[in-house]
């Protein structure tokens, strides 16, 4: 008498709790602490004490999402883009963010849809971020999402800015979440030369400043401070201290001085070769012709410049490089780089989690998937 053994249904088995397994290891993202710059550390040390009496605002940033709608791949819709959406269900209720921050690029190719395939992109990305969508969300626009300088319009770019909350029809944004200040810009057209929505994102840029020198004004004078705001030729004094400004969020990375570089090795303006042509591939295969920037470009000198000078943010969060960068300027302003939250972009995608302070102090978790 021979005895068989049931192996097929072992076999199966092993198979489905091998997959269970896999799919709870890979959705659950890893976390790096990200340390202080040596320009920080002082003011970190001051207010360590007095974190705990401080109200905090805990923000996810994510950014190139890269979504493709209708037009997305069987192996996107179940693969890629499925354990996607389960990396934000699990770090929505693992980590319990107040907001989500979209650092641009939602859409791998929106510049080039027509209406209707945009709406396919929206619902996929409401989707995407599910339980999300009940908290405030705010989204930056990319250059996958409105095109270069070359098909820049004005009446597209408002179309797609009308997608999502708090953008004006230039796509910038400015609100205020738990006493923490946001500035959004539309970086896209901060690269182009003279034309209407480069005046518009210079125009949201100066009402910033105005609103926080009126807010700098009203709070000298409150606590009974009265001091001259102009020099000696009439020009007003900017009352705001470099660093005290708002957070503000751009797509594009501004400029870096030739010397500077990331926290991690190589400056990472430029991605490897095989991730460009491995993009360029994605998009060369669905009849798109590719980014229309090099993941290098950043902000130019003289618009990063102006930035700084008028803005004076507390911290800035930029993207489009794929790549994580924590760099400090020179003025001491640090730049963090969000990497891509994609496996159509690279094989390690992440995310970074804040943690602002009323006190002024932000920590960062830098998170992987």
């Amino acid at each position: 008498m021979v005895l068989l053994f049931p192996w097929k249904p072992l076999l199966s088995l092993l198979l489905f709790l091998s997959l269970f397994f896999y799919e709870h290891w890979i959705s659950i993202p890893s976390c790096n602490i990200v340390p202080n710059t040596d320009l920080n550390q002082q003011e970190h040390d001051v207010v360590e004490e007095e974190n705990d009496n401080d109200e905090v605002l805990k923000v996810m940033l994510v950014a190139n999402l890269l979504l493709l709608g209708s037009d997305t791949s069987f192996f996107n819709l179940y693969f890629r883009d499925y354990y996607m959406s389960k990396v934000f269900k699990k770090s929505f209720y693992s980590l319990k963010p107040d907001m989500l921050l979209v650092m641009g690029d939602v859409s791998a190719r929106g510049s080039t849809l027509t209406r209707g395939k945009w709406v396919s992109v929206l619902h996929q990305f409401h989707g995407m971020i599910g339980p999300f969508i009940e908290l405030p969300f705010h989204v930056v626009l990319g250059d996958m999402d409105v095109g270069g300088c070359s098909g820049l319009d004005s009446n597209s770019v408002y179309w797609v800015a009308r997608s999502f909350p708090g953008l004006d029809s230039s796509g910038c944004g400015a609100f205020d979440i738990d006493n923490v200040s946001f500035v959004s810009l539309n970086a896209v057209a901060l690269l182009c030369g003279n034309n209407k929505l480069r005046f518009s994102v210079e125009k949201a840029v100066e009402m910033e400043r105005i609103d926080s020198w009126m807010d700098s004004e009203k709070e000298m004078s409150d606590y009974g401070e009265f001091t001259k705001t102009s020099d000696s030729f009439g020009r007003r004094k900017d009352l705001v201290t470099s660093g005290l400004g708002p957070v503000l969020l751009l797509h594009f990375p501004l400029h870096q001085a030739e010397n500077g570089g990331c926290k991690e090795g190589n400056i990472v303006r430029k991605a490897p070769m095989p991730l460009r042509q491995g993009l360029n591939a994605l998009e060369s295969s669905r009849g798109y012709t590719g980014a229309p920037y090099e993941l290098w470009h950043t902000i130019p000198p003289n618009a990063t410049q102006y930035i700084f000078q008028a803005l004076k943010p507390r911290i800035v969060f930029s993207a489009h490089t794929h790549e994580f960068c924590d760099h400090t300027h020179s003025d001491g302003t640090r730049e963090i780089t969000v990497p891509a939250m994609t496996w159509k972009a690279r094989d390690d995608p992440g995310f970074v989690f804040a943690t602002f302070r009323s006190g002024g102090n932000t920590e960062l978790n830098r998170k992987k998937c």
